[in-house]
């Protein structure tokens, strides 16, 4: 009899999802907690203009701020006027149709927004763009 247990005993196939709900969990707790933080940039009081927008051609741009302070950044990330030479002519190094585009604040000063786009106009930049905001209808 025990012989015949042993040969027509089925298999278990149940999967156990314990592990799987715990994983998620922490994952979810994780981006949670991630998400905030990604969202954050510079504050920038963008001028207005009745301009066209730029047209989407699925490709990563760079983008420059330049605050009201005269400082700048680099997606985000304060970085000194010799480090954004460097970076951005690297970047283009690599990818020479990069898209690069000034965000400047409206109270910085013109000179800052100037040395900007010369400084990456020197790093390689085929072509450099300014970001404004549409303007608002009354």
């Amino acid at each position: 009899m025990e012989a015949y247990r042993k040969r027509h005993r089925k298999l278990m196939s149940e999967i156990n999802v314990v592990p799987y709900i715990d994983v998620m969990l922490v994952l979810l707790v994780i981006f949670m907690i991630t998400a905030p933080l990604l969202s954050q940039g510079v504050k920038v009081d963008l001028p207005q203009a009745t301009s066209q927008p730029v047209e989407n051609q699925d490709r990563e741009t760079l983008v420059v701020t330049v605050d009201r302070d005269g400082k700048y950044f680099l997606d985000d990330r304060r970085i000194s006027p010799g480090e954004l030479s460097k970076k951005v002519a690297g970047i283009l190094r690599v990818r020479p149709q990069t898209p690069v585009l000034i965000r400047g604040d409206r109270q910085a000063n013109y000179g800052e927004v100037v040395k900007a786009m010369t400084l990456l106009q020197a790093a390689g930049a085929p072509s450099v763009g300014l970001l404004t905001e549409p303007l608002k209808k009354p």
